[in-house]
């Protein structure tokens, strides 16, 4: 008879042991999508390109949703239905700046009428401590972004400045990473996933030219070590989204198809 022992003697002296060993490649990682990728494109066609790719989990981050447009409530509850209607589940919203008290209920209401659990943007100062006392009273996260603005000094640019923020919150307040920005701002992005690890909520996966530039490459062409990236969320066994960013204007659809089937690749 063969027993568990047995057979576990068996593979090894054959390699099959060796060849199991790395069993955190057979733990695939959540690829999703930016909205901000389809900026320049009708809300309808860009979720026809999500169905073609078969994409099922966004973070809404086109520009007319952010705070900043003052968008009204019925632009999310029809979004919404036309997600629905198409399989889509918005798990996260783009909030970009949150500046007082009126932005975090907004954010609050907006990303419910989105069915979002989470929400990803920046504050500074006070403003953070009443975006954790409402998130957790709402059972909601949120996604501290980190931003390269070219001859602007930004308050998230290395991942010391996020985690500095972050440490007298609670674990309501976690970290949005963009490889492509860290990349932009001189930091290797996969060493910035590592030192936010205790705090990483979703990942902005993105590529740039050069380090002081935003110019977007697809992904695995410019500066940000996307194989690398790829590999640390492996090994941490990343659970939360991973959203493909690609920051380009005109019709992105034949290069998105290549940044999600790259991404595919190494999830």
């Amino acid at each position: 008879m063969t027993t568990r022992r047995n057979f576990v003697k068996l593979a090894a002296a054959s390699g099959l042991v060796a060849a199991a060993q790395p069993l955190m490649a057979l733990t695939h990682l959540d690829i999703g999508v930016g909205t901000y990728s389809y900026h320049s494109m009708p809300m309808e066609a860009m979720i026809e390109q999500l169905n073609h790719l078969r994409v099922g989990k966004i973070e809404m981050s086109r520009v007319e949703f952010m705070l900043l447009s003052h968008p009204k409530d019925e632009l999310f509850r029809t979004t919404k239905e036309k997600l629905d209607r198409a399989g889509i589940r918005c798990v996260s919203w783009y909030a970009a700046t949150i500046n007082n008290d009126q932005d975090v209920e907004d954010a609050i209401r907006f990303a419910r009428l989105l069915g979002a659990g989470n929400i990803t943007g920046d504050a500074t100062g006070s403003v953070l401590n009443r975006i954790d006392e409402r998130l957790t009273q709402e059972g909601l996260t949120f996604g501290l972004h980190n931003h390269f603005f070219p001859n602007i000094r930004f308050a998230y640019e290395s991942p010391e400045d996020v985690l500095k923020a972050l440490a007298p919150l609670s674990k309501t307040m976690g970290a949005t990473a963009d490889t492509g920005h860290f990349a932009s701002c001189g930091y290797d992005p996969a060493e910035a996933l590592r030192a936010l690890r205790p705090r990483l909520r979703m990942v902005h996966l993105k590529d740039v030219k050069a380090k002081g530039g935003e110019v977007n490459l697809l992904l695995g062409t410019g500066v940000a070590r996307i194989p690398e990236v790829m590999q640390e969320l492996h090994r941490r066994q990343f659970p939360g989204l991973i959203a493909i960013e690609y920051e380009h204007e005109g019709d992105t659809s034949d290069d998105m198809a290549q940044e999600v089937a790259y991404a595919r690749k190494l999830a």
